[in-house]
């Protein structure tokens, strides 16, 4: 593979700054900056320059290039997914049956399905087999376009499991060039075992899983299920803090189902995103409009569950930062279709393109703490990118839903995939 990349004649060069913010904020969201017939150069797995075609001069006369003809396509930041549960042992399908015949996910959890399902049949598979369940999943989440993704735990519910979960993570880290970063959600649904003892269970989630978890280095954050039903902003409060001690920042799980008046805390106690929101309460907006906290959407669980969409219009407006991501999951979210997400913001969630695309990019990024380096175009950044198939307007790309118009995919410098 060359060390050099010219993408030449860009129909618009999106997302692209000489000097990139961190997030982009409430109805500044709507700016998304496009360099019309562009050039974009990459060298060494960085963005090394770009600008408009009038203006290239010298750069194709470096040896070892490859040379992409972009004319007619739009080439924009590759998407940045912030909340996965990609390591898992098995799909949910006949659930997915059950929901059609009118039963809710809460029926089903309460019935022993739902994430209990999923961990008990994550609890007797060997690490090894678990790792090559998720080889598929994550290269295709590479082919489609993603270029840095969160992956959590969560199917474990014990020690051992959990730290097999986020063990197999550390493996993906380091077998594949995506960016990940990882979570421990070991309070994701209390285990059977600790049916009426859920004090318990929050005590061995603080006193050894996030102990052991520190000690391993396997997590970047500690998430919660805040959710009636699973744990109150009591445990979800007493967990970060646990987290906080040993190095973890949080990503909290939050009004997935009901408004639980958490939020305004959640942000006090400087979470780095908010995700789910599709009910949002007195309060809640205030809390992000002013604040850093990332308000994380995940339409594709909506879309799957029959649920609410995120209210993304009213957060926005209120100056929130808004995030998309997808939230890929054998029971709830079964795909990671980043582009998908996109879509469904702009279709259900009335945000337009611009919108949805920093929210799938350099939000996303902030959702991870990696805009310095991901998430939009700058001199310097990951040579992380997405060229479209042909069309007239980059709006295309989440108007042709369910088909990803999506021609070329870049990831670090190098190409996964291109248009011949």
């Amino acid at each position: 593979m060359p060390m050099k990349i010219l993408i030449k004649n860009i129909k618009g060069l999106a997302g692209a700054y000489e000097e990139s913010p961190l997030f982009i904020r409430g109805n500044s969201m709507e700016n998304l900056p496009m360099i019309e017939n562009a050039y974009l150069a990459i060298e060494n797995g960085v963005i090394a320059d770009y600008g408009k075609m009038d203006d290239l001069s010298g750069i194709t006369d470096w040896r070892n290039l490859e040379i992409i003809d972009a004319d007619g396509r739009f080439v924009l930041p590759s998407w940045v997914d912030s909340h996965t549960h990609l390591v898992f042992a098995g799909t949910r399908e006949l659930e997915f049956e059950d929901r059609i015949k009118g039963m809710s996910y809460e029926d089903i959890a309460k019935r022993g399905g739902g994430i209990l399902n999923s961990a008990a049949k994550l609890a007797y598979m060997s690490e090894d087999e678990l790792f090559e369940r998720a080889r598929p999943r994550i290269e295709k989440v590479i082919n489609d376009g993603t270029g840095a993704i969160e992956i959590k735990s969560g199917y474990g519910l014990s020690t051992d499991a959990e730290l097999k979960m986020l063990r197999v993570i550390k493996r993906l880290q380091k077998e594949y060039p995506i960016r990940i970063k990882s979570t421990f959600l070991g309070a994701h649904a209390l285990p059977k075992e600790y049916a009426g003892r859920k004090s318990d269970y929050v005590e061995l989630i603080i006193k050894e899983m996030i102990p052991q978890v520190a000690a391993e280095n396997l997590a970047d954050y500690v998430d919660v299920f805040c959710e009636d039903g699973y744990f109150d902003l009591k445990d979800t409060l007493a967990i970060v803090d646990a987290g906080l001690d040993h190095g973890m920042k949080s990503k909290i799980h939050v009004n997935q189902f009901n408004a639980l008046g958490a939020i305004p805390a959640l942000v006090e106690r400087g979470v780095v995103s908010v995700d789910h929101l599709e009910v949002l309460g007195e309060g809640d907006v205030e809390a992000l409009a002013s604040s850093n906290s990332i308000a994380t959407a995940l339409p594709l669980c909506s879309l799957f569950l029959s649920i609410p969409y995120t209210p993304a219009v009213d957060l926005m407006s209120q100056d929130a930062v808004v995030a998309l991501a997808t939230d890929f999951n054998p029971g709830s979210a079964p795909s990671s279709n980043m582009t998908l997400a996109v879509s469904l913001a702009c279709i259900k969630m009335k945000m337009t393109p611009n919108q949805a695309i920093n929210a799938a990019t350099i939000n996303g990024a902030a959702a991870m703490e990696i805009s310095e380096t991901h998430g939009s175009i700058a001199p310097g950044k990951v040579a992380n990118v997405i060229i479209t198939e042909k069309c007239e307007h980059l709006s295309y790309l989440p108007y042709s839903f369910g088909s990803p118009a999506i021609d070329g995919v870049i990831l670090n410098g190098e190409i996964i995939r291109v248009f011949e």
